[in-house]
This record gives structure tokens, sequence and C-alpha cells, in this order.
């Protein structure tokens, strides 16, 4: 009997089995550049899970981060949302999603309050008040009028992040979100990873950086062990 992608690809520690995933993936294959990067992937993403994605350079950890944000169409197999498909669920998939990818998406003219308004716009408005509270959660209290042009490439980082301290959807997909953050703010930022798992939040996430704060629902997903 062949393995499942979950069986073969996921390293589970202590993960509670669940019956109804809120998000779940199967049998799914991704080709990019004419080069099949991984195929018969199968996992399940229940509240209160955190899944790093690892491999090497190339093995489509980002690709794969796309796939469950919905920005890209899978070459086969399917992408569930609560037990259904994600064709024609995008604007749910939006209220429960929230992605930041490898870059930090922000606008050097716009000040960090009014990057954070303009993102948040769209699905979840946030008043200036919770924006200068999510900038101050971040260490950036005194900054929220600054055009982001100015900052460190690490403040830069924290005002995307600090999305994550706003009234946030239960969804996180985060690719590389550690980038450029100094020791402090790592630390932050796994503390409050954990946090959001450990209050029924998810988290997917792909960085070069060892956590050293993980929730007990903590998986591991080595892409090089799925590669086709």
């Amino acid at each position: 009997m062949r393995r499942s992608g979950r069986d073969r690809c996921v390293e589970p520690m202590g993960s509670p089995i669940v019956t109804t995933p809120f998000l779940e993936i199967m049998a799914l294959a991704c080709e990019r550049d004419w080069r099949l990067l991984f195929e018969r992937l199968d996992l399940a993403l229940a509240p209160g899970d955190m899944l790093q994605v690892v491999g090497p350079n190339g093995s489509g950890k980002t690709s794969l981060l796309r796939l469950l944000a919905g920005l890209m169409q899978p070459s086969a197999g399917e992408v569930r949302l609560q037990g259904r498909s994600l064709c024609g669920q995008r604007a749910e998939l939006a209220r429960n999603l929230l992605w930041i990818g490898h870059a930090a998406g922000i606008k050097g003219l716009l000040t960090a309050e009014e990057n954070l308004a303009w993102l948040c716009a769209l699905h979840r408005p946030a008043g200036r008040e919770a924006i200068w509270q999510a900038l101050a959660a971040v260490g950036l209290r005194g900054f929220e009028d600054v055009p982001c042009h100015t900052l460190s490439a690490g403040q830069q980082r924290r005002v995307a992040l600090a999305r994550l301290h706003l009234e946030a959807p239960p969804l996180w997909i985060l690719d590389e979100p550690f980038t450029a953050l100094d020791k402090q703010g790592v630390a932050q930022l796994e503390r409050h990873l954990q946090d959001h798992c450990e209050r029924g939040g998810m988290v997917v996430l792909t960085t070069h950086h060892s956590l050293a704060v993980k929730p007990a629902t903590f998986r591991e997903l080595d892409l090089e062990r799925c590669a086709a």
C-alpha cells in the first residue's frame, strides 16, 4: 500500500488526530519551469497546528505556500478549505487567511501607519488606535508617522509583521518571517506565533531559522523527501 504524502513527508510531534481539517491538500503536485518539484503530497491542518516547511533552495517551499494561499494553481491534486475545494472559495479563504511573503510588501513612500491601513483595508480594516498598538507591539512606538523608506530592513519587516497583532484571521501563512529581525525581534515573533496556535490559530511558515519556541502541535514538512 502506498503511504500518503503526510506519512512520507511530515514529522509529527504530538499533534492530535482531527477528523475535520481546516485546510487540506490531497495528492498535490507542483511544476515550475517544466520541472516537477513535488507530487502526491497530502496533509491536513487543524486549529492549533504549526507547520514548518523545510527543504533546500528550489525544492518548492514558497510555491507550496502560494498554493495554500490560493495564489497559484496546482499541477495536480486539490486544496480544500473546511472540506470543500478551494476553487470557488476565494472570498472565504481571504477572510480566514493572513499572507506575508518573503518581501515585506511595504510601500516606501507611505508611513508605517499608512502601510498598515492600506494592507488591512481590503478584508479587515483597522482603526488608528489599533494600528498604533500593533506597531508598539513590534517595537515601533514613535515610528507611526515615519515614511518607511527611511526605516531599516528590520524595521520594515516589523511593519509587515505588525499585521499579526491586529484583528487577525485564524490561518497565517508566512514566508521567511524572521528575515532581517534582530534577536529580540526573533524571540518576540516566536512567542507570538506560539500564542496564536495555543489560542486555536494555525501557522504555516518557511524559515531557515531554527525555532526555539514551538507549540505542542508543531510539525515539519521536508519537501526534499517529497521530491518527485
